[in-house]
């Protein structure tokens, strides 16, 4: 019988709701302790509605719960890189939420934490474990629509003004390009590679933070990518791969998409469907289970690697549009 994964919950906002709820569809696995920073009250409602038996009003107590097999860190972008790396010194499994941190040194720093610690680690990049996406990539190497030569992808909605929460507020690491504009550039690393080239534009709204940000990739002259994200209105939030042979339409929000459609010159459309009743967690989360379960210190899928290259465009990114974080750059 198959190991059962106690799972830990650093955090305890709406992100943290939707892991917890898909925790529940995934076999062998169980909720086991939460932790909040703001308080104990907190932390007990949410561990009664997810059936967690310990919760606690501060990350460093967490710690004290027996068979804690890994944490899932839900806390805002500035503090994943603490946050994970306190774990790391107890040498706890962490699946860290997106942005893995906020820039290239703290990424460094987490990574180069994992190994002295012999501890798994991976970025919560849901995304790479979405049915759909697997059967993107698959078309593309099996040669579909021929060798791919532009990518176009977007993600948008009309975010309320709510200054003092976290998508609004430079504090706490705000902003489109690392709040959705990581979807559009992740697609593009994982079909493409790293860009030769990168440019990037950013309207800013009143609290400081990139409100739209819109970047070109270039491949070496061989491909490019037009990429989107914005706060200020809702969009399609979908994907077209374009081949020499053909092109792919991941639907919206793509990045968690239940429907492909593989467009193959003079012949018909093929669709493939994916349906789930889980908002899609569950596949990260089942992932990180068999790496623990086998032994691995990160995830063949989702390598550390992968997010040091991911980090390193969303900074140059931000370099060439203007997006400054005071105290962190």
């Amino acid at each position: 019988m198959k190991k059962n994964i106690k799972w830990g919950i650093i955090g305890v906002g709406k992100i943290a709701e939707k892991f917890a709820t898909d925790l529940k569809s995934v076999k062998n696995a169980q909720l086991h302790a939460v932790a909040s920073s703001s308080s104990l009250e907190r932390a007990q409602d949410f561990a009664n509605r997810y059936n967690a038996p310990f919760a606690y009003d501060s990350y460093e107590n967490i710690f004290q719960t027996p068979d804690l097999d890994a944490i899932y860190i839900a806390t805002p972008h500035t503090s994943h890189a603490d946050n994970t790396l306190l774990c790391l010194k107890h040498k706890i499994p962490v699946l860290c939420e997106k942005p893995f941190a906020m820039n290239l040194k703290q990424v460094q720093e987490m990574v180069e934490s994992a190994r002295k610690n012999d501890t798994f680690l991976m970025e919560a990049m849901w995304t790479r474990f979405i049915p759909a996406i697997n059967k993107t990539l698959e078309l593309i190497k099996e040669g579909a629509i021929g060798q791919v030569r532009n990518i176009q992808a977007d993600f948008g909605f009309n975010a309320p003004f709510l200054p003092e929460k976290r998508l609004l507020n430079p504090n706490l690491g705000g902003g489109a390009l690392l709040d959705i504009g990581i979807y559009p550039a992740y697609l593009s690393l994982l079909i493409l590679g790293y860009p030769s080239e990168v440019k990037a534009i950013s309207n800013f709204g009143s609290t400081g933070i990139d409100e739209t940000t819109s970047f070109i990739l270039d491949f070496k002259n061989e491909a490019t990518a037009n990429l989107s994200c914005t706060l200020r209105s809702r969009t399609r939030t979908e994907a077209l791969i374009y081949g020499e042979k053909g092109y792919i339409h991941i639907e919206g929000r793509f990045m968690e998409a239940k429907k492909i459609t593989l467009y193959v010159t003079d012949q018909k459309p093929v669709k493939f469907n994916f349906p789930r009743k889980t908002f899609g967690y569950n596949f990260e989360i089942e992932e990180v289970n068999e790496c623990l379960r086998a032994g691995k210190k990160e995830s063949d899928k989702m390598p550390l690697t992968m997010s040091v290259k991911l980090i390193s465009l969303l900074d140059e990114i931000r370099e060439k549009a203007g997006i400054f974080y005071d105290g962190i750059d």
